[in-house]
């Protein structure tokens, strides 16, 4: 067995690129590049659980995650190969490089998330892997560093005071964080500092699908400036401005890759109504 390594700077938050490289429709993505139709099979990518690396015929690697340190490292053991859904961890040819790792490292320098693979493959594999893995550190930093960008803006006719407490205070937050009647925020927690967390549970009000939606934060600015960073990456800020007798709030966030342009605004900005109607309720 032989150790190849490569590596890619990539400008986004660790957050984005970590996603990218796990979350399933991003990770089917930038496995094309190895294998039209990859996938992979995975309880959550816990450490010491089995993974299966597979093509659209249930052919592929059969491996264990062996470390799995959330935005910083992740470590696979190849045990073996699945055949049409068979495994083998028995013959000869697995016995051959069985044990072999694969890991990825992420670190921040300068401003960028240094993106290193290294892996033990065979000899034989060695010149396939030289041509292909480029190709894949390019299809994930295109991912990550894709940045499109949506806003949505409301004016709230009551004080700063009233629209920051509205806004923060998770009494409130579960009140108003909805976009349509049929769905509501039953719990909300909000830590308001540079790196504190936020998370609100969302949820059908007829029990039929909840989610939480989480982040932390990069900066507060008390009644003028929010950023922060979701849990899949992307990023977000708050603008509130004074404006005559109310407050403009400007909302810009980082698009993601399933729903429609349209529906994501959409959504954001029918949550930023409900907090327009709530908060001037309250006067």
């Amino acid at each position: 067995m032989i150790k190849i390594t490569f590596s890619a700077a990539i400008h986004a938050p660790k957050q984005r690129v970590w996603y990218v490289l796990w979350e399933k429709s991003f990770y089917e993505q930038w496995t094309s590049l190895f294998a039209e139709g990859s996938t992979v099979k995975t309880d959550g990518w816990k450490e010491g659980t089995k993974v299966l690396f597979v093509d659209p015929n249930n052919s592929g690697m059969l491996s264990i995650v062996a470390a799995n340190k959330p935005y910083e490292f992740m470590s696979f053991r190849h045990i073996g190969m699945v055949n049409n859904g068979v495994e083998d961890t028995e013959s000869e040819t697995v016995k051959s490089w069985a044990g072999a790792t694969e890991n990825y490292t992420l670190k921040e320098e300068s401003g960028f998330i240094t993106l290193t693979v290294d892996m033990e493959v065979t000899e034989e594999h060695k010149d396939y892997f030289n041509t292909t893995w480029p190709k894949a550190l390019e299809k994930i930093k295109e991912l990550a560093e894709a940045k499109t960008m949506i806003t949505v803006t409301a004016t709230v006719n009551v004080t700063i005071d009233t629209v920051w407490d509205s806004w923060t205070n998770p009494a409130h937050i579960v009140n108003w964080n909805n976009a349509s009647d049929d769905w509501h925020t039953p719990k909300a927690s909000n830590d308001l500092r540079k790196d504190g967390r936020f998370t609100f549970t969302m949820a059908a009000k007829d029990g039929s699908f909840s989610f939480d939606f989480g982040g932390t934060y990069t900066s507060v600015e008390p009644k003028q400036k929010i950023s922060y960073i979701m849990d899949d990456g992307r990023v977000a800020t708050i603008l509130f401005e004074q404006n005559g007798g109310g407050v403009s709030i400007t909302e810009t966030f980082q698009a993601e890759h399933i729903h429609s342009l349209e529906m994501q605004e959409a959504g954001w900005q029918a949550i930023l109504n409900n907090f327009k109607k709530y908060t001037e309720g309250l006067i």
